[in-house]
């Protein structure tokens, strides 16, 4: 789509649709109380709040009894990864930040606020968003650069005893995982019978390996710009030398395309393109998840000539892996229980949950659900909340 002129007027880009349904922004603050009268107004506000204050000044946590605090979620970006636009900048990732927290309302009733930071460096970061945690019950990171956001996330983690949670890594990657297995399941095979390929070693790609590492895959690798990553290469920052010691058992050095000859997975999460040839030498009924938007690293009808099952990130194709699917239950299970963290096990549970959805009509076209099926969020709620009780992380038992 081209970029629209800076010198267009305001009457011209509301005749475009999404100009008009942005005309205003995305949200609003509605009062939950009446303040019908004097009385309304003293209880509200002064004098009967003061009371409330006390209670909480000699009762911090009550807090979350007497405030939406603990069902409150701060969206935080810093601009710097938004969709597909890359680093546009705090005020150009608000309608992204809006329409998070919109979708948080709407799937899960979770009430969400975005807030987009002027500061890039790491420890403002972190810092910032620690300043803000007393108001919010989680936070959720989104569009924040790799490899700077895996150190933001781990410090907040840290700091932090309420739900720290990047959308970019870890919502892909439980909508991954759930559609992995339907598709594990429907062409005969468990998850450690699979030889995986990644394509992508940033924020998504890796939080996608690691789920599957921790799901049992049965080996996989990691493609990033510069060809398979695998132990000694050189040049590999931290996040990668991990990778790299945990993967690539098979010890593929060269391309991705060289490393999909005989696979059964292939994962792109890269923006590259990856050719007819390559998806055809993958293993018979192969499975391919060709992740990046707007444009698939291989085009769906194409690589289903060759392939069991296909996935993407596109609406207008079958097995949509959209992060909506997760986030929203995520968050609503683990403010449920007042969850001090979200654990490795939540995650999967999230995966678990959301699978089973599909249920008896699992199909090529259908290893995952609809995010407008209402079952998704119930599901993925009850799923995080009862694990987060059995991993000791939930305050309300």
């Amino acid at each position: 789509m081209a970029a629209t002129p800076a010198s267009a007027s305001i009457e011209s880009l509301d005749l475009d649709p999404a100009f008009a349904l942005h005309r205003g922004g995305k949200l609003e603050v509605r009062s939950t109380v009446p303040v019908r009268d004097a009385d309304d107004l003293s209880l509200a506000y002064t004098p009967g709040v003061a009371r409330v204050c006390t209670a909480i000044a000699d009762n911090p946590a009550l807090v979350n009894d007497y405030t939406w605090v603990s069902r409150v979620v701060a969206v935080v970006s810093d601009g710097t990864a938004v969709l597909g636009l890359g680093d546009i900048g705090p005020a150009a990732a608000m309608p992204v930040m809006e329409g998070k927290a919109l979708l948080f309302k709407e799937f899960a009733n979770v009430d969400a606020v975005p807030i987009c930071l002027d500061c890039t460096d790491v420890d403002a970061l972190v810092e910032t968003v620690v300043r803000l945690a007393p108001s919010f019950g989680g936070i959720n990171l989104e569009d924040i650069s790799a490899p700077r956001c895996f150190e933001v996330e781990d410090r907040l983690r840290d700091l932090l005893d309420i739900p720290v949670f990047h959308d970019d890594q870890h919502g892909t990657a439980i909508v991954a995982l759930a559609a992995l297995q339907n598709a594990a399941r429907l062409t005969g095979r468990s998850l450690g019978d699979l030889r995986a390929v990644v394509a992508g070693a940033g924020a998504s790609g890796v939080a996608v390996t690691r789920i599957l590492l921790e799901a049992g895959i049965g080996d996989i690798a990691v493609a990033d710009s510069k060809g398979m990553i695998y132990a000694g290469r050189e040049g590999l920052n931290p996040i990668k030398e991990a990778l790299a010691r945990d993967t690539n058992r098979a010890g593929h050095t060269g391309s991705t395309e060289e490393a999909l000859a005989g696979a059964d997975l292939f994962l792109g999460l890269s923006g590259s393109t990856v050719s007819e040839e390559a998806i055809a030498s993958m293993a018979p009924d192969a499975i391919v998840f060709a992740l990046s938007n707007p444009t698939p690293e291989v085009h769906p009808d194409v690589a289903a000539k060759h392939v069991g099952v296909v996935a993407t990130g596109r609406s207008d194709f079958p097995n949509q892996i959209n992060n909506v699917l997760a986030f929203p239950g995520v968050f609503r299970g683990a403010l449920d229980v007042r969850a001090t963290t979200i654990t490795e096990n939540m995650k999967v549970a999230a995966a678990n949950a959301l699978a089973g959805v599909v249920g008896d009509d699992l199909s090529s076209a259908y290893i995952i659900p609809s995010p407008f099926d209402e079952r998704v969020a119930p599901a993925v709620t009850a799923a995080v909340a009862a694990q987060a009780r059995a991993d000791g992380v939930a305050r309300l038992v």
